[in-house]
């Protein structure tokens, strides 16, 4: 079994950052170890919560007391989402150069968040670190839209203008990009497009739109969690972007279905080990093998 470190917020009520992550990759049978960066009451879309945030220096020394007891090199992925600070940020790199020093073939997952999550704002100069720093020392990135264009510095419109950003981006460290949310403008408007990349695979997939009146939070997270989780049982890129697409709609549809605003994640537990929905993914490239 392999066991992954998510360091993400955490949200008493509701489903965000580590409390929309962790209970899926656990159902999909990988070992979760969930390193908080901040405790909220619910997430903050809600207008009002309470709660505090875990200081740098704090995750540090969680992950160094994991290690005081031997079970770090037992680490076998990083996965990080939002981060409220460059000091968080700071402390994640840290802690993913402290797990590959122990275990060189551990992974890095970065969910380059640059928008609100379940905390707070993000620091001002949160976006230019993550630009600057995240990428080198990732092996997969899991932008959306808005944030893959940030991360190259310019607008995107197509899956090939994606693409090619994407491959900008491996260029300078990660092996595999994944775009958990492409907008593309050639795709039907009642659809939802992803999109993962590599030096030499590049996949569009696609799913129904459930037209929520209110966007239900913390399905990026959901999504980045789905495909870790299947990466690390050993699935190929393409089964593993598959079936995080079709597990996803399984618990977007629950929800729709239930009329709910927080994601029917415990609803929908079955489907995201076994969806009953498929939507095959297409070469979005002449690099395809």
């Amino acid at each position: 079994m392999k066991n992954v470190l998510s360091i993400q917020p955490h949200v008493v009520f509701g489903h965000a950052g580590n409390s929309a992550a962790v209970f899926p990759m656990r159902r999909l049978g990988v070992n979760v170890w969930p390193l908080n960066t901040v405790q909220f009451s619910n997430h903050t879309q809600y207008g009002h919560w309470t709660g505090s945030v875990i200081d740098p220096p704090q995750m540090q020394d969680l992950v160094e007391g994991i290690g005081a007891i031997g079970m770090l090199p037992r680490c076998d992925a990083v996965l990080s989402g939002y981060l409220g600070t460059p000091g968080q940020a700071e402390a994640v790199l840290e802690i993913v150069r402290l797990v590959k020093a122990v275990n060189p073939r551990a992974l890095y997952f970065c969910d380059p968040v640059m928008s609100a999550s379940a905390g707070s704002e993000p620091d001002a100069g949160m976006a230019a670190f993550i630009a600057e720093h995240m990428p080198a020392v990732a092996d997969v990135l899991l932008p959306n839209h808005a944030e893959l264009q940030r991360l190259v510095g310019r607008e995107l419109e197509t899956a090939d203008e994606a693409v090619a950003a994407c491959r900008e981006l491996i260029e300078r460290g990660p092996k595999t990009v994944f775009v958990k949310q492409l907008l593309d403008r050639n795709s039907p408007a009642d659809t939802y497009s992803m999109l993962v990349v590599t030096a030499r695979e590049a996949w569009v997939g696609q799913r129904p739109l459930y037209p929520f009146a209110r966007q239900p939070v913390g399905v990026g997270d959901l999504t980045s969690a789905v495909f870790v989780a299947c990466l690390m049982n050993g699935n190929t890129l393409r089964v593993a972007f598959e079936h995080t697409l079709a597990a996803v709609n399984a618990v977007m549809r629950e929800t729709w279905d239930a009329g709910r605003y927080e994601l029917e994640l415990v609803a929908a537990q079955n489907e995201i080990a076994q969806p009953r929905d498929w939507f095959e993914a297409w070469r979005a490239d002449a690099l395809n093998g």
